[in-house]
């Protein structure tokens, strides 16, 4: 009798195209509201692609977001998925200390709540930034009553990674049942590769993914963690002329096709919400130190 198969988690990281990490130095923030918001089109074909899977998934979002699309907000809960923080403007966590991580944390999770009507338990930091740099930034999401937190990416890379984490699940501290859900990383001659989704997603060949969630899935016997961003699938979106030729190349790249290999993905592998995956990733650590 074959097994049941792997309930993987599937997030999506709502911000909008001027908010990424690769522009925040020549797109200023106060700039924002004068800029072609495009995050509810482009959520809401995310949506109904989800719907024809037949998935649900979690959208962790920006309160800055959140303040501006309520309907958004109720739409996604309304659609069975979970809402949940990415923080307010995008900042990244090491650029906090405890007591201005813990404010930002409070103003986006009440604008979150307020538009939806569902209490926020997930907490993604913008650019996975919660690292060796950032000891209280734990302390601070359980303290604010947070379940669960996905913002670790167990890697070396130029912007973000913090190569000595777990790569699965791990309770950050001993004496709270907050939960960390690193995002996926898939094992080659010794090195561990970035498997997770967002622009690696992109770039690198369908079949790069397929064998990486295989491999967490079969060989690890772990659920794998995927992500993307609204803006991925919008190949029709304002072009940054004055970014680095680098981050120009992260990007938009492939742009055209990642709706589709979306819905490839979608389709070939079974995912959930992340705050699902929390529970059961919960009980399995629970399970593990007994």
């Amino acid at each position: 009798m074959a097994s049941p198969p792997v309930i993987n988690g599937l997030s999506v990281d709502v911000e909008d195209w001027f908010q990424v990490g690769a522009f925040e130095a020549v797109i200023d923030r106060d700039s924002w509201d004068s800029l072609a918001d495009r995050v509810e089109r482009n959520c809401d074909l995310i949506l109904a692609m989800f719907a024809e899977a037949d998935v649900k998934a979690t959208f962790f979002t920006l309160g800055w977001v959140a303040e501006r699309h309520p309907a958004l907000m109720r739409r996604i809960v309304e659609q069975g998925h979970e809402l949940a923080s990415h923080g307010w403007d995008h900042e990244r966590v090491f650029r906090f200390d405890k007591a201005s991580f813990t404010a930002d944390l409070e103003r986006s999770r009440k604008v979150l709540e307020d538009a939806s009507g569902q209490r926020i338990t997930g907490y993604r930091a913008p650019s996975f930034s919660i690292d060796q740099r950032t000891p209280w930034a734990y302390m601070a999401l359980a303290e604010q009553g947070f379940e669960y937190s996905s913002s670790v990416a167990p890697i070396t890379h130029d912007h973000y990674g913090w190569r000595e984490a777990p790569r699965f699940a791990f309770k950050p501290l001993p004496w709270s049942d907050l939960i960390e859900i690193p995002v996926t990383t898939a094992h080659f001659a010794g090195k561990r590769l970035a498997a997770g989704g967002g622009g690696f997603f992109r770039v690198l060949p369908y079949a790069f993914s397929r064998w990486a969630i295989r491999q967490v899935n079969r060989v690890d016997g772990r659920p794998a963690v995927f992500y993307f961003h609204p803006w991925e699938i919008d190949p029709q979106q304002p072009r940054v002329p004055n970014a680095p030729l680098r981050s120009k190349v992260r990007h938009y790249t492939n742009l055209d096709g990642m709706a589709d290999k979306l819905r490839q993905l979608v389709g070939e592998f079974a995912w959930g919400r992340m705050d699902l995956l929390a529970h059961r990733e919960a009980a399995l650590a629970v399970e593990l130190a007994a």
